[in-house]
């Protein structure tokens, strides 16, 4: 992603919970899927990045890498690398880059973890799909108050009307029923 963010304060960045992210959990890839998976219960993360000695990101594992990976093949969690069972160069993300372009993207290609790196490609940190829905929701809930509201006063003739045949039908069944 390097075209210019044309949504400013739309920059992953620019989202107030970017500055409380908590740091990413990280290893090399020779560290054994026990331990990192002994660290992602601890602190209750859902992947680990991998990073070569420079910090930079060369691969993701998460809870499903384990499962469809390690597990399902019979392989020893105490002796297998992280590296064998990583995703290796995963998408990453600038901090500068579009929220909803990312938005767009994990969705259309199936992935939930994006490692958020500096210009050296250092891991800064991990937004999931989850954060990017938290993050849009309010903006998605004030659209959606402007559209019923516009949809409403535009049309608040036909609304008072079908209200009023609505009323006029709930009291004639009403009558009939009380009648009969």
């Amino acid at each position: 992603m390097k075209k210019a963010n044309p949504r400013p304060g739309n920059r992953l960045m620019d989202r107030p919970e970017y500055a409380s992210k908590l740091t990413p959990l990280t290893f090399t890839e020779s560290t054994t899927v026990l331990d990192a998976a002994a660290a992602m219960t601890k602190k209750n993360y859902g992947s680990v990045i991998v990073v070569d000695d420079d910090n930079r990101v060369i691969g993701v594992v998460t809870e499903r890498d384990v499962m469809n990976k390690l597990v399902v093949s019979g392989l020893d969690a105490e002796t297998t690398a992280l590296s064998a069972i990583m995703t290796e160069n995963p998408r990453t993300a600038k901090e500068t880059d579009d929220l909803i372009d990312w938005l767009r993207i994990m969705s259309n290609e199936r992935f939930r973890r994006l490692p958020v790196v500096d210009d050296q490609g250092r891991i800064k940190a991990v937004f999931t799909q989850g954060d990017f829905v938290s993050y849009t929701w309010p903006d998605l809930l004030y659209q959606m108050r402007s559209i019923a509201t516009a949809t409403i006063t535009k049309n608040f003739g036909v609304f008072l009307i079908a209200g009023g045949i609505a009323l006029y039908t709930v009291i004639v069944l009403l009558a009939v029923g009380f009648f009969t």
